[in-house]
């Protein structure tokens, strides 16, 4: 719920594909309320073009002629700004930014993202109704971002930091965890059910002779002893030995999935 607190509010935006754009940044990343300050032009079918999905945002627009309405209610205001500008005001990058906006927004506060024209940004007096600016750390030979691609940034910083308040595992954290689940090796009492699996299995398909078995479990131990086998692993090859059981028995089996 804490993402219904957060509104983005674009200033004097120009071109309603950069206002459908916003919108579909937004739906992406779980944010719904879009304030538009004396738009050049909207409703547009160029915005609802661009949004490609995100009509629901746009139809919730609320339009209002000043910096002023579009701020009403808000305990914290964030304005975003691509100039180095003299006046001594807090300055944070988009990630500190997301972190304020969450930590504000779980308070109960309402919180606004303001982004200005696509031509000039927000004028000084217009970062002065902020209580934070924001900066996005782009490369100074080419900084100047498009507005909806700006959007999509801090959105998606604020994304990131919910995700982090509610402790739900982003897809980099699922990741990270699965690599973790490949690296486990397996302990040595699997290692040890798995050779007597091995064994039963060579012998059913006729390839070990238990009244001659000459040296072919030890070699085979210490093949597999210096693989440094995961536990994954250790899972694909018990699977490809019990399919293999089944095939010799003559048993109907499942196709498995290939990961």
């Amino acid at each position: 719920m804490s993402l219904q607190n957060i509104r983005v509010v674009l200033v004097n935006t120009s071109h309603p594909g950069n206002i459908g754009g916003a919108a579909r940044a937004m739906k992406n990343m779980g944010l719904s309320r879009l304030v538009l300050v004396d738009p050049v032009d909207f409703p547009s079918t160029e915005a609802v073009a661009r949004a490609s999905g995100a009509t629901d945002v746009l139809d919730a627009v609320q339009v209002v002629a000043t910096l002023e309405e579009a701020l009403v209610g808000c305990s914290v205001v964030l304005g975003t700004s691509a100039r180095d500008r003299r006046i001594p005001w807090p300055l944070l990058d988009p990630r500190e930014s997301g972190v304020i906006c969450i930590q504000q927004a779980e308070q109960g506060g309402e919180v606004a993202l303001v982004f200005g024209r696509e031509y000039a940004g927000l004028t000084n007096d217009e970062l002065q109704r902020c209580h934070y600016h924001v900066h996005i750390p782009s490369d100074p030979q080419f900084s100047s971002l498009n507005l909806a691609a700006a959007v999509q940034v801090l959105a998606y910083e604020v994304r990131m930091a919910w995700l982090a308040a509610h402790e739900q595992p982003s897809k980099q954290e699922k990741l990270e965890a699965t690599s973790l689940l490949n690296a486990q090796p397996v302990t040595a009492d699997e290692l040890e059910h798995y050779y007597g699996h091995l064994e039963q299995t060579l012998i059913e398909i006729g390839f070990l002779d238990p009244a001659k078995p000459r040296h072919l479990m030890p070699r085979l131990r210490r093949l597999y002893g210096r693989s440094g086998i995961s536990k994954l692993e250790m899972n694909i090859l018990r699977g490809i030995l019990t399919e293999t059981q089944k095939a010799v028995r003559g048993e109907p089996h499942k196709k498995r999935r290939q990961d």
